[in-house]
């Protein structure tokens, strides 16, 4: 079985103008921005990582888990990271358990649903997703402002330095996309990545 990758673009800054319903005119861009608005957004994007491991009786063996462990190191599986399970037939629930053992050993959870993806998966296997974001701000740095008789507007990097540094410290950054639910105590969720952490083998197949 093989590993791919799968890269999509999920632009979060969306275009703004001064007036929902103004004109094409009045759109808002770093070259024409009389606003104190930041035009230089953070863009997240998702790219896709997929390994397809095969079943044998009922579940995942043992040396598919520690190849599945392999490859999560390989590709340094971390916080912000979403781990997606496909899995077809009576074994399903079975090799999504066993999936779910491995996933755990580096402090994870697995996520409901899966990713759209084009590839169908194989028959008598196991499909493993992740999904990790990654944000930027396109085109900064910006040095666009006219010299002489310019008008009274932004700088064209206006925003650049404090967004493209958000982006880059932001832990996850599906954060700038839906944030963060407030109200919440996540106390169980932080308390059990920690024990998932204290208590697992040095072989995360186990």
């Amino acid at each position: 079985m093989m590993s791919r990758l799968f890269s999509t673009a999920a632009l979060t800054a969306t275009a703004l103008s001064t007036s929902a319903c103004g004109p094409e005119t009045n759109r808002l861009t770093p070259i024409s921005n009389p606003s104190l608005y930041s035009v230089n957004q953070p863009v997240v994007q998702h790219t896709n990582y997929v390994l397809d491991l095969p079943v044998y009786g009922g579940g995942l063996p043992a040396s598919e888990q520690g190849r599945l462990a392999g490859w999560f190191e390989g590709l340094d599986v971390r916080y912000g990271d979403q781990v997606f399970v496909q899995a077809e037939g009576y074994a399903a629930q079975t090799v999504r358990e066993d999936v779910e053992r491995v996933v755990g050993g580096f402090g994870l959870l697995l996520q409901d649903g899966t990713p759209v993806l084009d590839s169908p998966l194989p028959p008598g296997s196991v499909r493993v997703i992740i999904r990790r974001a990654s944000a930027s701000v396109p085109g900064c740095p910006i040095w666009e402002d006219p010299l002489v008789g310019g008008t009274e507007q932004t700088s064209t990097n206006y925003g650049c330095a404090t967004n493209s540094n958000l982006a880059r410290m932001i832990a996850d950054p599906n954060d700038l996309v839906l944030g963060q639910r407030g109200g919440l105590s996540v106390d169980g969720t932080g308390t059990k990545a920690i024990r998932v952490y204290r208590e697992r083998s040095s072989n995360p197949t186990k």
